[in-house]
């Protein structure tokens, strides 16, 4: 898969119930569901949230390779995540492997199992939230719902903003990277032979240009504000003011009912 594959960071556009919610609406939404994940500790409730997340997935329309696409950075990650808890997790009676001094238990199999899984879910709802919210949005949503720090002097604004920019910068900063890699290729440059520590040696002439390119993206983007008289959230309007509707209040009680439907299965042991 190539860089330019990668989706995370992105906005789809579309008419999706999911596109339709609020923006505060969907940013709660997924803190009630990594609450849940969070509350998970059994095949059951795992069952339950995996589920509501297959649920929201077919409800938004943007499509499995979407998904898998933006997962691709973070295989690595997941992968030694689950294998750390594979062999360090202690357990019960006799082990099931013994590899030096490294043991397996069936304890560890759950741990690993229910780790990568946790990961995965959480990183997808929160691909589901930038994925269907468009930056505007985000920034309008996250400052609405920090408002009440406004008055102990935080910058919530400009918290927002800066979130919102991040993410949005995220696929220009893919694209320029493979845009790079094409360049260097076409010069000689060979990414792909080797041991892992003469690929990534062979990364390091990419950051130079990289970060070059982000500077000037970064210098270009602050004379663009100014120009346009930015000075921050002070006085601001928008064009689209956010309110509640029936289908948010809908979505948010739903949320409040997964959270304490997976309470209520783990004090049955599910």
């Amino acid at each position: 898969m190539a860089l330019k594959d990668i989706t995370l960071g992105q906005y789809f556009p579309g008419h999706t119930i999911l596109h339709r919610l609020d923006p505060r609406t969907k940013i709660l939404l997924t803190i009630l569901y990594i609450a849940a994940l969070f509350l998970s500790h059994q095949v059951v409730s795992y069952a339950v949230v995996i589920a509501v997340l297959c649920v929201a997935v077919a409800l938004s329309k943007v499509g499995l390779k979407a998904i898998v696409g933006g997962m691709r950075p973070v295989v690595v990650i997941v992968l030694l995540t689950g294998i750390l808890n594979l062999f360090y997790t202690p357990g019960e009676g006799e082990p099931l492997v013994h590899v030096w001094v490294l043991n397996i238990y069936v304890e560890g199999i759950w741990s690993a199992v229910f780790m990568i899984l946790r990961i995965l879910l959480l990183i997808t709802c929160t691909f589901l939230l930038t994925y269907t919210t468009s930056p505007i949005l985000l920034t309008d949503g996250l400052e609405n719902l920090l408002s009440p720090l406004k008055w102990v002097k935080v910058p919530v604004h400009e918290l927002a903003m800066m979130m919102s920019i991040a993410l949005r910068f995220i696929p220009t900063l893919i694209e320029e990277t493979d845009k790079i890699m094409s360049a260097q290729k076409a010069r000689g440059a060979d990414f792909e032979s080797g041991n892992l520590i003469q690929r990534a040696q062979a990364l390091v002439p990419l950051l130079v240009p990289l970060f070059v390119s982000a500077f000037r993206r970064a210098d270009e983007l602050a004379v663009a504000m100014e120009c346009r008289c930015y000075h921050g959230g002070q006085g601001r309007t928008r064009l689209r003011q956010l309110r509640f509707q029936g289908c948010d209040y809908v979505a948010l009680v739903l949320g409040c009912v997964l959270v304490a439907g997976i309470v209520l299965l783990g004090q049955f042991g599910l």
